[in-house]
């Protein structure tokens, strides 16, 4: 069994991000020709050009483990460091065993707690404020926040209006003990009386979307949350360096954007030739902007995810 003493730090870090992308790239003229439709038009549609497919053996649990391998390397961790390992998903082929188990397995260390968080494509940022609230109480000194989806299992690929957008792949982060709260308070809520707008019907269904219902309502009503994340991080949106939104539509992301103010930030654009990656996105599109060099460590960021429940969570961190 795991042994720790853990003692209630002052708060949570980032330590390190890193992504995950299958090697299976699909361009838009591919999905066209079966949908119908013209490639120009899908990326005027979500600004899409390209996604990612993981293979026809290839898990979540593969991709979750394969991210959370590049995030230790990234730290300077091994699995053994590691006592908390939590999964932001909702595209496992079955509710049992959790995905978190098969990581930690994969790992070489399964004997570290772990378990999994369903609130879609809002998954990792929920993730993320559970676990810095059990790093604060002193619960955990290093986790992993893993999001991964292979959304391909669960798309008819006849729908156009799911098949352009959604995508596989995983990002994860190693988050630790902070002398400084790094990660910041997170606001996160839902609207359950519109969770039929994004939703599986069954397990051997497919995802349904109302994609304008959905736009609609990210549009008119999450630029308030956003706001609240930067109040309560004592930041005003003009002082973000880096604005990083669930990864589901670039005009979306473009006008929660313009709506907040962040005028300053540099903004996650991962979508163009990631797709919707859902609980992936949004450290697959950190992960690319600190890669990048588009982000320096400490510049503060502000995480905005999403989707179907209708669930939403946003908070202010530190850039690793």
């Amino acid at each position: 069994m795991s042994r720790s003493t853990p003692t209630a730090p002052g708060g949570s870090r980032i330590a390190a991000v890193a992504g995950y992308r299958p090697s299976r790239v699909i361009g838009n003229d591919e999905l066209a020709a079966r949908l119908g439709v013209s490639g120009p038009w899908i990326e005027r549609r979500v600004g899409i050009r390209s996604r990612h497919y993981a293979q026809p053996d290839e898990s979540v649990v593969d991709m979750a483990a394969s991210a959370a391998g590049k995030v230790l390397a990234a730290a300077g961790l091994t699995p053994r460091d590691i006592d908390l390992l939590v999964l932001a998903t909702c595209s496992l082929p079955s509710s049992m065993p959790n995905g978190a188990a098969g990581v930690a397995a994969r790992l070489g260390h399964p004997e570290m707690a772990g378990f999994d968080v369903n609130a879609a494509c809002a998954g990792f940022c929920y993730a993320l404020g559970v676990v810095d609230g059990l790093v604060r109480a002193g619960t955990s000194r290093r986790a992993l926040v893993i999001g991964a989806e292979k959304m391909t299992d669960w798309v008819d690929p006849d729908d156009v209006d799911t098949a352009t957008v959604f995508a596989d792949g995983a990002g994860a982060a190693v988050v630790t003990v902070s002398d400084t709260p790094d990660i910041h308070p997170v606001v996160w809520g839902s609207d359950g009386d519109r969770a039929g707008l994004v939703t599986i019907p069954d397990r051997h269904g497919s995802v349904t979307m109302q994609g304008q219902a959905v736009y609609r309502w990210v549009t008119t009503s999450l630029a308030p949350v956003a706001l609240d994340a930067c109040r309560r991080a004592g930041l005003a949106p003009a002082d973000l360096k880096g604005f990083v939104t669930h990864q589901a539509n670039l005009r979306m992301i473009e006008h929660l954007a313009a709506d907040l103010g962040a005028t300053g930030a540099v903004i996650g654009r991962d979508i163009v030739d990631s797709g919707n990656t859902s609980a992936a996105s949004v450290p697959l599109a950190l992960s690319r902007l600190v890669g990048g060099g588009e982000l320096r460590s400490g510049d503060p960021v502000l995480l905005l995810g999403f989707g179907a429940g209708l669930s939403y969570a946003a908070q202010v961190v530190r850039s690793p």
